[in-house]
């Protein structure tokens, strides 16, 4: 793959194209981790820990069948619809912390959706297997039909890849709709009482959205960067 490493075309893309995105997702992850680090010294002044905060979204939803699980890990929070579980790291689930209760209501929120039937959600995980297939398959793929002359192997591997981007499209109003139904919560039922608890709850919520806008945007710009890499030369070959 000499043009993919070495060619100069390929570097000023990278640069152009790629350099920006991976630029807005290192400050979106100094974001998150800067958000977090403060609103984890913050406490809350209802006493809520994140694992409260959870079950109080969920009773709120009417939601009687979903666990809530203490795991291992740092920012490794998340919900399981396979076993009906909000799984929450140490550091959230016993923690009585604006940036806590802003994660478990948020998980919580996914676990709303999942009980509603959320379109959404439901689109995103009809495309999870296929944009697995695309993330490890696509340019390998597309590669192969370069170097083969197959076009129509070049635009099935694009094709496969841009899937990628499809998938973290779909994800992007997930994530915000279960940061609003948390917010939501929070402010209706006093988990947070003070304006600022809440500004710090948004502020962390916002944070993390912003590294799924990042991720997307890497992945369009790879994507574009190797449809102008690979169709471009396609045509110089056949010219």
């Amino acid at each position: 793959m000499p043009f993919y490493y070495y060619d100069p075309q390929s570097t000023m893309l990278y640069i152009a194209l790629v350099l920006p995105a991976l630029l807005l997702s290192l400050w979106a992850q100094v974001r998150v981790k800067s958000a977090y680090s403060k609103m984890s010294r913050m406490y809350v002044s209802s006493g809520y820990t994140g694992a409260q905060a959870a079950a109080a979204v969920l009773r709120h939803y009417g939601i009687t069948n979903v666990r809530i699980e203490v795991t291992g890990g740092r920012l490794s929070d998340h919900y399981d619809p396979r076993s009906n579980v909000i799984r929450l790291s140490e550091a959230v689930f016993n923690s009585k912390t604006v940036a806590a209760v802003g994660i478990a209501c948020h998980e919580a929120g996914h676990a709303a959706q999942h009980a509603q039937n959320y379109t959404p959600i439901k689109v995103r995980n009809s495309i999870i297997k296929v944009s697995t297939i695309g993330s490890y398959a696509g340019i390998p793929l597309a590669l192969l039909g370069y170097f083969m002359g197959f076009g129509w192997l070049v635009y099935a591997g694009l094709g496969l890849y841009s899937m990628i981007a499809v998938f973290q499209l779909v994800t992007l109003p997930v994530e915000f709709n279960a940061s609003r139904r948390a917010m939501q919560v929070i402010e209706e039922t006093g988990l947070l009482r003070t304006d600022e608890e809440v500004r710090g709850a948004r502020k962390v919520l916002s944070a993390a959205a912003l590294t799924y806008v990042a991720a997307l945007a890497v992945t369009l710009a790879n994507l574009l960067r190797f449809v102008l890499l690979f169709l471009g030369r396609g045509s110089s070959r056949r010219d």
